[in-house]
């Protein structure tokens, strides 16, 4: 499997260092311009080969000198091009003046923004860069909703306009792009929050940067894919049960058994070399019908629950738990066991409640909800700062934690932060948070720390997502277990 994008992930501050290197060691800033309008010009050509019409809507930054650049190579290729002038051409500085005085050389026509301005062929949207933090202001708000508005195809310079280059979060008002072609650096909010829903295809260009430079910037965060992914050993030809730990699954309420059920079943698959269900008695049938595999045992009281934890090197706590006298009475137990242990769901509804303490070497994995709850904040503050939650939670509670969403996000309290950017929108169904428990719970027994396990879990659940997605809606979550195993072969294969 390959993937084409470079694994690092800066915050905006961080590229805009990295640039300011490139420059520093000899690279004038404008021929840097120049070659990311190159780069913007040969995707739109690649996207939209037969458009024939650009309009660039331009700011007062570099971001705009961009697209003054733009619109001189579609002007020399025969096309028709304006620019329609949000920020004042004259207010403009350094390369990016420049960069407009060569577009008027070339014959570009320059118009002011108007409300009624007419936005025709491939928009280009090179209206505010990477360093935008605060809401979008007029007119450049107007402007944003104009290009939404108009449906015409939009490719954005380095960032959609209005999304938050660290966090991903909206900014009042963000341009929604089919194409963006970004620079130099990744930024961690192409990926995660809303960006995912505004950047459409994303190009990379790293503007011939010199490879020992950016390798010697610190980044923000690691992107999962095969060459940065942790890897389970071999198993030796002498291998046994045994060798590859008991994992026991605590949850599955009345209503609710299914949900431990799923985290079970994809523990087996995933290699655990035992796997034991505690959920309520009248679960105990089906688990057998379901998978025999599975030692199921109906369990009333924190007394049947004791010998289980006693044998176990992995729990998963949580799925299905319930909230109620049943589940706070054997999570009370749970807490108990010096092993490593992935809580899930009403695990984390309790733990928000202040009725248990999280013990050491845990992986958590909340929802942006949970994670609410968790932090004593609202769903909508988590999303806007998706990075800053899971470090904060990782923080708060000494673990590893895993904030799913679009752009999953791991982190620990050591400092370490990665993100997901697989997954499909037909994953957006019950249960499978429960597979991504048992999952992390396998991988756990296999050997990985918290934050690895959280981080292959991650990645698995998510391309096997991809893979089962062909068909669209209805997804079940039991159909993603055995494109898992399978995906985990794949990455790291059984035997030699």
């Amino acid at each position: 499997m390959t993937d084409p994008l470079p694994t690092a992930l800066y915050t905006a501050t961080q590229v805009r260092e990295l640039d300011a290197r490139l420059i520093g060691a000899g690279t004038p800033g404008f021929e840097l311009m120049q070659r990311a309008a190159h780069a913007c010009w040969r995707a739109l050509r690649r996207r939209w080969p037969d458009a024939g019409t650009v309009t660039v809507l331009a700011g007062s930054g570099n971001n705009a000198g961009d697209g003054y650049l733009v619109a001189t190579l579609a002007q020399r290729a025969g096309w028709q091009v304006k620019v329609v002038a949000v920020g004042e051409p004259q207010a403009l500085k350094g390369d990016a003046a420049n960069a407009c005085a060569e577009a008027r050389q070339a014959g570009v026509v320059i118009e002011p923004w108007r409300s009624d301005s007419p936005l025709d062929g491939v928009l280009v949207d090179a209206l505010l860069g990477t360093g935008l933090t605060g809401a979008v202001r007029p007119p450049y708000a107007q402007a944003i909703e104009a290009i939404n508005e108009s449906g015409r195809p939009v490719l954005a310079v380095d960032i959609p306009s209005g999304l938050c280059a660290d966090t991903g979060a909206l900014l009042g008002h963000a341009v929604r792009a089919e194409v963006t072609v970004t620079f130099i650096g990744l930024k961690l909010g192409l990926f995660t929050g809303e960006g995912p829903d505004r950047v459409g295809q994303l190009v990379f260009d790293d503007l011939q940067a010199e490879q020992a430079q950016v390798a010697a910037m610190p980044h923000e965060a690691v992107r999962l894919c095969p060459d940065t992914l942790p890897r389970l050993a071999p198993r030796r030809p002498t291998a046994h049960k045994g060798s590859f730990g008991q994992a026991l699954v605590i949850g599955g309420d009345l209503g609710t058994g299914g949900a431990a059920l799923l985290a079970s079943e994809a523990a087996l698959r995933c290699g655990a070399g035992m796997v034991t269900l505690a959920t309520r008695p009248e679960h105990v049938t089906a688990s057998l019908v379901r998978r025999p595999e599975i030692m199921c045992n109906g369990v009333e009281s924190t007394y049947a629950l004791t010998a289980l934890t006693e044998r176990a090197d992995v729990l998963v706590v949580g799925p299905g738990l319930g909230q109620g006298p049943w589940g706070r009475s054997l999570l009370s137990l749970a807490v108990q066991a010096e092993v490593p242990q992935v809580w899930d769901a009403d695990a984390l509804n309790l733990l928000a409640h202040g009725a248990v303490e999280l013990p050491a070497r845990c992986l958590i994995t909340p929802h942006p909800g949970e994670a609410a709850r968790l932090l004593g904040c609202t769903t909508a503050e988590v999303q806007a700062d998706r990075p800053r939650a899971v470090r904060e939670l990782a923080r708060r509670f000494r673990c590893s934690a895993l904030l799913k969403g679009a752009g999953t996000l791991i982190a620990d309290d050591e400092g370490r932060m990665a993100l997901c950017d697989r997954g499909h929108p037909a994953m957006a169904s019950a249960g499978l948070g429960d597979v991504l428990a048992g999952v992390a719970g396998a991988l756990l027994a296999q050997g990985l720390e918290p934050f690895e396990a959280g981080c292959l879990a991650a990645w698995l659940h998510a391309v096997a997502g991809e893979r089962c997605a062909d068909g669209g809606r209805g997804l079940a979550a039991g159909d993603l277990i055995p494109q898992v195993r399978h995906l985990l072969e794949e990455h790291a294969p059984c035997t030699k």
